[in-house]
């Protein structure tokens, strides 16, 4: 693990995202709540903030950091894709005051809260795609702000 003693503290924040493409009817389950194993997002929520609490225990070389918060957000309204699947865009926002960043910890909870939605429905539809797995922004650090 890298040495990050002597960093600076400083407010830090991360974004990430990850896309999910499924069948119109396995996207109304989700939207509605009526998946097999009931509702869908609330689950995914909360596995998503979980999942960026525990990063450093799934990423070998990530330093256990005190968030200071986590969200996770859905946008169930995405534009058809070609094939004409629509989409769910899970958004995680991740901050703390510490001397090293939370880009993994956002990705970490967009990816989780994903596979969470996947498990929630794969009995309706074993075809679902994660896509887009990916870092918005982050702020703070030596390396400053940053936006994709």
């Amino acid at each position: 693990m890298v040495d990050v003693s002597a960093k600076e503290i400083s407010t830090r924040t991360a974004r990430a995202q990850a896309v999910l493409r499924m069948s119109t009817a396995t996207h109304a389950a989700v939207v509605h709540g009526t998946g097999p194993k009931g509702e869908v997002l609330g689950t995914a929520r909360v596995a998503g903030i979980m999942a960026a609490k525990r990063t450093p225990e799934a990423i070998p070389m990530c330093h256990p950091l005190a968030l200071s918060g986590v969200e996770i957000s859905f946008e169930t309204a995405l534009p058809a894709d070609a094939q004409g699947r629509p989409g769910i865009r899970v958004l995680a926002s991740v901050k703390c005051t510490g001397v090293t960043g939370v880009e993994m910890e956002a990705l970490h909870a967009a990816t989780v809260a994903a596979l969470t939605v996947y498990d929630m429905v794969k009995a309706l539809e074993k075809g679902i795609e994660i896509e887009s797995i990916r870092l918005l922004e982050k702020t703070g650090g030596k390396g400053g702000d940053w936006k994709g």
